[in-house]
């Protein structure tokens, strides 16, 4: 069974990551944009490429995530990267670690700091509305 990649949900998955609002992307691809054209975008299991690139832009995500992201794809690798060990290497003859070695405080800081930056990006987008 093929697995289909839904790329509206993965906009609206990475864009909710990002705590971004609909309203705030729909700022950011232009004036013809609106938080019901964004809702309906993240519904459609295909993107226009250009459109695409746009949200890539104003997310700062490159396009091949919105593209190749499949979430059950993802959960299958990460489960398979904690299952399957080389026992090959003496060094590790024996030990056997199935749980994760990334440390999840460090990803919360991560994504803290890009929200963090997009806010001031945000803010200053607002400044440059204002003064004009």
């Amino acid at each position: 069974m093929e697995q289909k990649i839904h790329q509206g949900r993965n906009v609206k998955r990475f864009r909710e990551m990002l705590g971004i609002k609909q309203e705030a992307l729909a700022f950011d691809l232009g004036d013809e944009w609106n938080q019901k054209k964004i809702s309906l975008l993240e519904q459609k299991d295909v993107i226009e490429e250009d459109l695409l690139k746009a949200i890539s832009n104003a997310l700062k995500i490159p396009v091949e995530a919105f593209q190749n992201f499949d979430e059950e794809a993802a959960i299958n690798v990460i489960a398979n990267t904690f299952n399957n060990h080389d026992h090959s290497n003496p060094q590790f003859a024996g030990v056997i670690n199935n749980s994760p070695t990334f440390n999840p405080l460090d990803k919360m800081v991560e994504l803290y700091e890009r929200m963090i930056q997009q806010q001031k990006e945000m803010i200053e987008k607002l400044e440059k509305l204002i003064n004009k």
